[in-house]
């Protein structure tokens, strides 16, 4: 069965660092972009981080720029996300999807270009002193 597996959530304190990972499982990461999204309690799932197939190009939601860097290490079959000077309300459940689709990554930031990819079942962060 295909699907995309997420590790390396938990709890931390404000302005601490966290790195995440989305994992392939039965198929190869490779020709696929991955996308970062996270869901807040009550709140829509919104885009966080993506990167080309690649990894030659990446985005960021403006919330996070210049604090989470993503990053793909195709010979593990992972892509990372490393969050950094993490705060309270960046509290929610984390998810990586995968697709083929070949856009810019301006546009595979947006969950619904992943509505024919694979999703993975999520990890919790939760910032809180």
């Amino acid at each position: 069965q295909l699907h995309v597996v997420e590790s390396g959530g938990g709890l931390v304190q404000p302005g601490g660092s966290l790195r995440l990972s989305c994992a392939a499982s039965g198929f190869t990461l490779n020709y696929y972009a991955i996308g970062w999204f996270r869901q807040a309690p009550g709140k829509e799932r919104e885009g966080v981080s993506c990167i080309s197939s690649r990894g030659r190009t990446t985005n960021y939601a403006d919330s996070v720029k210049g604090r989470f860097t993503i990053s793909r290490d195709d010979a593990k079959n992972t892509v990372y996300l490393q969050m950094n000077s993490l705060k309270p309300k960046n509290t929610a459940v984390y998810y990586c999807a995968a697709t083929l689709r070949a856009i810019q990554t301006t546009y595979l930031i947006s969950p619904r270009r992943y509505d024919d990819g694979y999703w993975g079942q999520g990890t919790q962060v939760a910032v809180s002193s």
